[in-house]
């Protein structure tokens, strides 16, 4: 290896933000290996060889470490104290003297090894960057933009990798096109032999969650809570909200000026329905909030097994119920009261 080969490394090492250090000693680490591969005898490879590489020009030293003795019985690792002697006369019983055993053709190994240990490491490194930046953004949000879809998967890039968009992550009836920008959901980041897979979500009730912060400052500010969404994603989420500040209606907020907010967010989410619901520290108040639109006229609770009957107007009651249950199935989701809904008339019965 020449001066010009440490000196393009160098530039690499710096460029990838690779530590010097480790990228030469894992370097010499393979060049030992290579070593006992191509050049040492019969046994060779049970010998202690270690490679040190001039950091300046190149340079590159193979040695075989042995072990100073009385008498020899293992020439491959021990040397008697006679010849320890004649190299150094410094040298005593049980020092190591490290003897120079650099192969004259050893320069064109040693550069083909180096290259493919920097190649990897280059690679390694690349892949550590990209975790590191995406593992701050898990539970965030990210737009990304659709490349192409293989059977039911859709690929999207996220600028410096792709993302797999699965199945079951995708919202039903969604049309996903090329070149499509959407808002996604890191909902992990994963370490693989491969490099970082990133797992993107449109269902995952995080992105509701951000969406909302995105669009509401007093959300964004602590102001507004978000405490609780529950969600079927393409047809309808319930969102829980608190205001912190006696001035600032919770469910104004995230309306916003004409219903400009929760707009942006619906039409984010290609027309899925969101009902804003004011969260209540009394759950009998809460829960007749979490069945919005319906008016609810009595609830009454179980604190043992944390169920609630709901009485509702008669002209009320499919409402409160929604289409296929949706409703109050949203409504116990978001409140964790299991709710029991019957009619004035039922009850009257």
């Amino acid at each position: 290896m020449n001066a010009e080969f440490i000196e393009a490394l160098k530039e690499i090492v710096m460029e990838k933000g690779i530590s010097e250090d480790l990228i030469f000693e894992t370097v010499e680490d393979a060049l030992v290996s290579a070593y006992k591969k191509n050049y040492a005898k019969v046994g060779g490879n049970l010998q202690t060889v270690k490679v040190t590489i001039n950091r300046e020009n190149g340079e590159l030293h193979v040695y075989t470490s042995k072990k100073v003795v009385e008498e020899v019985e293992d020439p491959l690792n021990t040397i008697s104290l006679e010849a320890a002697r004649e190299i150094s006369p410094r040298f005593d019983i049980d020092d190591i003297v490290d003897l120079e055993s650099t192969p004259k053709s050893f320069g064109r190994v040693a550069a083909q090894t180096a290259k493919q240990v920097v190649i990897q490491r280059i690679k390694e490194a690349e892949r550590k960057v990209i975790y590191d930046e995406f593992i701050s953004m898990e539970f965030d949000i990210i737009t990304g933009t659709i490349i192409r879809k293989e059977k039911n998967n859709v690929f999207v890039d996220l600028g410096k990798i792709e993302a797999i968009l699965a199945p079951t992550e995708q919202i039903k009836g969604e049309e996903y096109n090329f070149n499509e920008k959407l808002k996604l959901y890191i909902a992990e980041v994963k370490k693989t032999t491969k490099g970082p897979q990133i797992v993107v979500s449109r269902t995952h009730p995080g992105l509701i969650k951000r969406l909302f912060e995105l669009e509401v400052p007093e959300i964004y500010s602590g102001v507004v809570e978000i405490k609780s969404i529950s969600r079927e994603a393409g047809s309808r989420t319930k969102i829980s909200v608190q205001s912190h500040d006696e001035n600032v209606d919770a469910t104004g907020a995230c309306v916003g000026p004409k219903g400009v907010r929760v707009q942006t967010i619906v039409n984010e989410l290609k027309n899925e329905k969101i009902d804003i619901i004011k969260y209540d520290k009394m759950p009998e108040i809460y829960i007749a909030n979490s069945l919005s639109p319906a008016k609810v006229v009595e609830v009454s609770i179980n604190e043992n097994n944390k169920s609630a009957k709901v009485v509702v107007a008669d002209n009320q009651l499919s409402l409160a119920i929604g289409k296929e249950g949706q409703n109050v199935r949203l409504a116990a989701k978001l409140t964790g009261w299991k709710i029991d809904i019957v009619s004035e008339s039922q009850v009257s019965l």
